[in-house]
């Protein structure tokens, strides 16, 4: 579904700020991204694209949980759910973490009908 800001209620909508960050090997590096959403619960993703490949799911988080893929450990790849962002920290970076991160905004609905 497409809609413009002006047409659409409860409008869903994740921001990264543009441009790259440049850190040298062993720094941390925080990655931002915020959200706005009408749903209590949302489920925000981050993903590792490398060029010429498909994004990697590295990480899902939630009100109520906090789910890492295995490739991508919690001690060095973390993000904690605030309101209205969810930081991506990535410790002890490696060169083989040069690539582009997307964060991502999802809900479910679950209809139980009795």
């Amino acid at each position: 579904m497409f809609c413009s800001s002006t047409e659409c209620k409860g409008e869903e909508k994740v921001t990264q700020p543009p441009g790259d960050v440049i850190l040298t090997q062993g720094q941390t590096a925080t990655l931002n991204c915020t959200f706005t959403t009408t749903y209590s619960n949302p489920d925000l993703f981050w993903y590792k694209q490398e060029v010429n490949s498909f994004p990697k799911f590295i990480l899902t988080r939630s009100r109520y949980s906090a789910d890492n893929s295995p490739e991508f450990v919690k001690d060095r790849f973390d993000a904690e759910l605030k309101d209205s962002s969810v930081p991506l920290m990535i410790q002890d970076l490696h060169v083989c973490d040069s690539a582009v991160y997307y964060c991502a905004l999802s809900h479910l609905n679950v209809l139980i009908k009795l």
